[in-house]
């Protein structure tokens, strides 16, 4: 028995250690989970497997992808918003919006509307009086989908407006919603909504899907109003259901022409989750009128995509800064190249300030977050503390471009989501949201390397130990 363990475990150690070697992108990280999987025997490849497999070279999700390249081939798509894409006169703008259509795929777009929606009980309002003129279709994807007032309130409107011909589908993270009851799902389905889970946990899958989330919180009305941001479907948005307090968080209505790259975003997920192709008829992806004058490119990213692309854009954000850069993030754990590159903007005379939850909803996050703190106070970065839980995932830039979405600054987002940002190219919008964030920091608290310095020796142990896990949450 002893013989056939030792002959399993040699296997499987030759074969993970080879996937290592051969596929491995940063030395020491490789090196580690070597010496994991040599000393931690089984244990050690399974918890590669789930959590250190470099998705990047392994392509998990064919069909996705294949679908994803037929979205972007004109043969299929006739409705293309080229005709609206911009032409920046601005260097950084023009290289920005290049590296990130390049990377993902959507063009920087004009003509569009943009409104701002910076807390759960304004998104809300707006979600559902825009759900409530639906003619043709509704498109609703979510992260969390929690059994509260909130799904109540889209359960009646969706029954409303299924009364009335309109189509509904909502598709979400079978782990993020992991709490939402089995009725739930059922009474939506019974009224005619197409509901699917995403990436469900299933024997037989779950090492591959256990740790690859869709973070995405995307609403889509008759292809020409798109809602983007941080905000889930869960009444901690509007009222207080724990110690954290109300949820703060921001959130976008587009209206105009870039709402159809949002929506190819939505219609890629649809298709993996109900395997169906339905959706890539003319009809669900209309021709959109100018609504307004404000440029939106929208940016998405997988555990698969030949890039990190949210990384990409958050570096590029901060590498084009010629006077400030406003942060605002519940899980600020930025991998190297994101804190040196912070780090040399702040040398480099750039006006740096972050905002994160004085509280947080995870002790790994919070003490992990509250390792990197020295280094970021020791070049002169601003670190404020808001008294409710922030769950903004926003970054501005001049006060010139503002990216709202889904994505953290932390090793989730960048390599193991599928996450999407909006990012807008509007002075007025960055300005507006600049004005709310410097006021969330006057309400918080500043810290000081002083007081950051004085904090107790086992704080500093908590924070290494919980730095070593933080590719984890």
């Amino acid at each position: 028995m002893l013989t056939t363990l030792l002959i399993i475990y040699i296997i499987t150690a030759f074969i993970t250690i080879g996937s290592i070697i051969l596929y491995g992108s940063n030395p020491s990280r490789s090196l580690g989970w070597i010496l994991v999987i040599i000393f931690v025997p089984y244990a050690g490849a399974i918890t590669y497997i789930l959590f250190g497999v470099n998705r990047r070279e392994f392509k998990i999700y064919t069909l996705k992808r294949a679908l994803q390249r037929r979205m972007y081939d004109q043969k299929h798509l006739k409705n293309s918003v080229s005709e609206n894409q911009v032409l920046f006169k601005s260097p950084k703008n023009r290289k920005l919006a290049s590296l990130l259509k390049n990377s993902s795929h959507f063009q920087a777009i004009g003509g569009n509307k943009v409104t701002v929606l910076n807390s759960g009980t304004q998104a809300y309002k707006t979600i559902f009086e825009k759900l409530k003129t639906a003619k043709k279709f509704i498109h609703v994807e979510f992260y969390i989908l929690e059994d509260c007032k909130i799904l109540e309130e889209l359960y009646q409107i969706f029954k409303n407006k299924i009364e009335e011909s309109v189509e509904v589908r909502m598709i979400y993270d079978a782990i993020g919603s992991f709490e939402l009851k089995r009725k739930s799902i059922k009474k939506f389905k019974d009224i005619g909504v197409k509901v699917y889970p995403i990436m469900p946990i299933k024997f037989g899958s779950i090492i591959f899907a256990i740790n690859f989330r869709n973070h995405r919180k995307i609403i889509i009305i008759d292809g020409e109003i798109g809602f983007i941001g941080g905000v889930n479907i869960s009444d901690k948005y509007i009222s207080s259901q724990s110690d954290l307090g109300i949820w703060d968080d921001e959130h976008v209505c587009i209206e105009g022409p870039a709402v159809e790259s949002l929506h190819k975003v939505f219609i890629k997920d649809y298709y993996f989750a109900a395997n169906n192709e339905s959706l890539l008829q003319e009809k669900y992806l209309p021709k959109i009128e100018e609504k307004g004058d404000s440029v939106v490119q929208i940016v998405a990213s997988e555990p698969d995509s030949d890039y990190s692309i949210i990384l990409y854009q958050y570096l590029s954000l901060i590498n084009i800064a010629d006077t400030c850069i406003y942060i605002a993030n519940p899980y600020f754990m930025p991998n190297r190249p994101l804190l040196e590159g912070i780090k040399m903007a702040a040398l480099g005379g750039i006006k740096i300030k972050l905002l994160i939850p004085e509280k947080s909803d995870s002790l790994l996050a919070k003490y992990s977050m509250q390792s990197y703190f020295q280094e970021l106070l020791q070049v002169g970065i601003e670190i404020y503390r808001s008294s409710n839980f922030l769950h903004s995932k926003m970054i501005i830039t001049d006060k010139e471009i503002v990216s709202v979405g889904s994505g953290n600054f932390d090793h989730r987002s960048f390599e193991q989501n599928f996450e999407t940002n909006a990012l807008i190219y509007d002075e007025k919008i960055a300005v507006k949201i600049s004005n709310s964030f410097l006021k969330d920091c006057e309400k918080g608290s500043i810290l000081t390397i002083e007081e950051h310095n004085a904090r107790p020796f086992y704080n500093k142990i908590l924070e290494g130990l919980a730095r070593l896990f933080s590719p984890l949450l």
